[in-house]
């Protein structure tokens, strides 16, 4: 089939993929379609397959390219893909278990993707987030949330409003997590850095590499603060 036919068969599983991503994972190798004597691509039943693989292991578990690249090329090698490649981190699709009565309703951090033009006021925030002004106030205060000039928020303050509410079940107060907003300024000052240059090319598909970069930097991210801070607990408790 052609490359416009798979992103048809993929979108209702995943609205966000283009044909400037599937051109992206066959540019790093994930798929690899024939070609037709004039050079148009073609692709097999495996080939959608493999893609749909390559997007859920990124949107679900955060995987980076390069390790679900490992896993396919296991499985290609007739390996069991856990068995051959060393175990990495797998970041749960939820944040929290859904079924822990103190944090019902908690989205999934991967459901929660409204479209990037996406802007809320106070009041859809405080009543998709389900907390109250005073609250919605401590997490401005404490840099938490940012409204924008218009006093509009952006798409993700509804699950970081809902993950903070569930942190203070907890007795963890929007005070406390003033030291998350300054490390993740720091970090996205650091991997602006990288993103940048590649969002200024010029060509068609630079667009989609500095997304998928972002992802890449992002699930990167992620990973090894969860490590540290695991590692931190582990090395208070004394294990």
């Amino acid at each position: 089939m052609s490359i416009g036919a798979v992103l048809a068969q993929l979108r209702g599983d995943f609205p966000d993929v283009t044909i400037s991503k599937i051109r992206f994972l066959e540019a790093e190798g994930l798929v690899r379609p024939g070609r037709t004597p004039s050079g148009y691509r073609q692709f097999a039943p495996a080939d959608v397959e493999r893609l749909r693989f390559v997007l859920s292991a990124q949107r679900d578990h955060y995987l980076p390219l390069k390790v679900i690249k490992e896993q396919l090329d296991a499985a290609d090698a007739g390996a069991e893909p856990d068995a051959a490649v060393p175990a990495v981190p797998r970041l749960p699709r939820r944040l929290v278990p859904l079924g822990d009565p103190s944090t019902a309703g908690l989205p999934a951090a991967a459901d929660f993707e409204p479209g990037p033009d996406t802007r809320l006021t106070q009041e859809d925030l405080l009543a998709q987030a389900g907390i109250d002004e005073q609250a919605l106030a401590e997490l401005c205060q404490y840099g938490l949330l940012r409204p924008g000039p218009a006093g509009f928020f952006g798409p993700e303050s509804v699950l970081i409003a809902r993950t903070a509410r569930a942190l203070t079940e907890f007795g963890i107060e929007p005070r406390h997590l003033r030291a998350f907003r300054a490390a993740a300024d720091r970090e996205v000052g650091l991997l602006e850095q990288i993103v940048t240059p590649v969002y200024r090319h010029r060509d068609a598909d630079a667009k989609a590499r500095a997304d998928e970069l972002v992802r890449e930097l992002a699930a990167l991210s992620v990973t090894l603060h969860t490590l540290l801070v695991k590692a931190g607990i582990r090395s208070v408790a004394g294990d």
